[in-house]
């Protein structure tokens, strides 16, 4: 439906988001685009990493060049939430189905998603260039999915486009902008900024930094700005080429420095004229505000990771994921690379290190490897995965033959350990390679150099029995600790 206009109304460029199934041709549609554009090919790379460009294409009907802001949002499916925050932010979508493979699963994901939010859309039909594209198919595969197209009972426009030879891109734009004044798309330059949060990231020289959509009012540096979460001053305000501004105007993609912590993806933030102590008080949330919710109760059995990623967005796919498999508890999550302070943490809960797309130190990976700490680090969300269901698969396999729980540190000279501690479970032998857990979390490989019952030197121990022990370990072990060792 179209906007209603308020009496300072001003026309509003559409914000776009371009969906469907991965390999369909998103990414290529939208660099021919940003490529052929005025305003983003002045832009260069940095179009990526702020998550939204704008373009200008002169309209068929004024000759002028008119703006369209076009939002990138993730292919792969570990990023649905992210991808349904997006069409959400968005005024139009592009739904894009190759003609060469038709409706696949992510292009029914894509549309479930558009029908939830009721996000007005246009389907673009891409790779017609190819040998074995079949336009009539398509169509017929989207009518029998509840896509009603124009010319087949329906009234949902649709394009042929070839992101090599540009035939129908230019006509697709042209769909976008007269869509875009069916509905009347208003801005208010004179009401408080507000808009959504599409990204956000902590750089090591500017803080927190966000990407964000304005949607109404004038967003200018100085102001103050606030979501649900955080609040924050603009100290400095970027247009989407990077170029710092003053002021920005609806539909523009902004990158906005001064948050005090991360805001989340997808949530809406105001600016402008706003008390400061309102805005922490809304910042904080009911539960800080209500002296805290109470902890949640701790799975003692399952494996525990600390999860990080380069950005806000990153993260929570990352986390949505792994939160997917079974027998998993996340016990630390932050944006930014790995550092000492996560080996820490990964010591004191026994957990494994989960890393997307960041890096860590030279240091810090010795210091993991000393700690016997595991870091799993990738480009790609289910290679982690993966590694994460192996290590699972490993720890649940193994068989214990023999646990002893630690009830005292007696003496530590270097890597030698000389310890106490009662066999709870099986029996304990010398000689062996062992594991110790705290907290149901791997902390360290030991060997077990010598074992003493009684002060004489014994083979093995048996269950409920109290001995002494001898043991090499790289990592510090203390009382309360468990000595596990498996069977082969």
């Amino acid at each position: 439906m179209p906007e209603t206009p308020s009496k300072n109304s001003i026309q509003r460029p559409p914000i776009v988001v371009v969906m469907g199934h991965v390999d369909h041709g998103k990414t290529s549609l939208l660099d021919y685009i940003r490529k052929t554009s005025v305003v983003a090919r002045e832009a260069g790379g940095i179009t990526q990493s702020i998550g939204a460009y704008e373009i200008e294409h002169p309209s068929t009907s004024s000759g002028q060049a008119r703006k369209i802001t076009f939002i990138d949002t993730p292919g792969h499916e570990a990023f649905k939430a992210m991808r349904s925050r997006g069409a959400t932010v968005a005024d139009i979508a592009i739904l894009v189905v190759a003609a060469d493979e038709g409706v696949r699963p992510q292009t029914l994901e894509a549309i479930n998603t558009l029908r939830e939010v009721a996000t007005p859309y246009i389907v673009a039909i891409t790779k017609i260039d190819r040998p074995n594209a079949n336009i009539e198919k398509v169509k017929s595969e989207l009518l029998a999915n509840g896509v009603l197209l124009e010319g087949m009972g329906g009234d949902v426009s649709w394009q042929g486009v070839s992101a090599v030879t540009g035939e129908g891109i230019g006509e697709l734009i042209d769909f976008i902008l007269l869509l875009g004044d069916v509905l009347g798309l208003q801005y208010d330059p004179e009401s408080t900024a507000e808009g959504v949060i599409i990204e956000a990231t902590k750089d090591s020289r500017r803080g927190v930094v966000a990407s964000l959509i304005l949607r109404n009012g004038t967003l200018k540096e100085g102001e103050y700005i606030t979501t649900e979460s955080t609040y924050g001053k603009i100290k400095m305000l970027e247009n989407f080429k990077g170029e710092r501004v003053q002021e920005l105007y609806p539909s523009a993609p902004a990158r906005v420095i001064g948050f005090e912590d991360l805001p989340a993806v997808g949530e809406k933030f105001q600016a402008g004229d706003i008390n400061l102590a309102e805005i922490k008080l809304a910042a904080a949330g009911p539960a800080a505000r209500a002296g805290g919710a109470p902890a949640a109760e701790e799975d003692k059995e399952a494996m525990k990771l600390v999860t990080k990623a380069d950005t806000s967005g990153s993260l929570e796919a990352l986390n949505h994921v792994i939160k997917e498999i079974s027998g998993i508890r996340i016990v630390g999550s932050a944006v930014g690379d790995i550092t000492d302070g996560d080996v820490d943490q990964a010591i004191s809960t026994g957990s494994i290190i989960v890393g997307f797309r960041v890096k860590a130190s030279g240091s810090t990976v010795n210091r993991a490897q000393i700690k016997n700490v595991k870091i799993i680090s990738s480009e790609i969300i289910y290679k982690i995965v993966e590694e994460i269901e192996a290590r699972l698969k490993e720890l649940r396999g193994a068989i214990v033959a023999g646990e002893l729980e630690i009830l005292r540190i007696f003496e530590t000279e270097g890597r030698r350990v000389v310890l106490g501690g009662r066999v709870v479970t099986g029996t304990i032998k010398v000689g062996v390679e062992a594991r110790v857990e705290r907290r149901g979390g791997a902390v360290a490989t030991v060997r077990i150099i010598n074992l003493q019952e009684n002060r004489k030197d014994v083979a093995e121990v048996k269950e409920g029995t109290e001995c002494g022990m001898l043991v090499e370990s790289d990592a510090k072990i203390q009382p309360g600790d468990r000595i596990k060792i498996f069977s082969e």
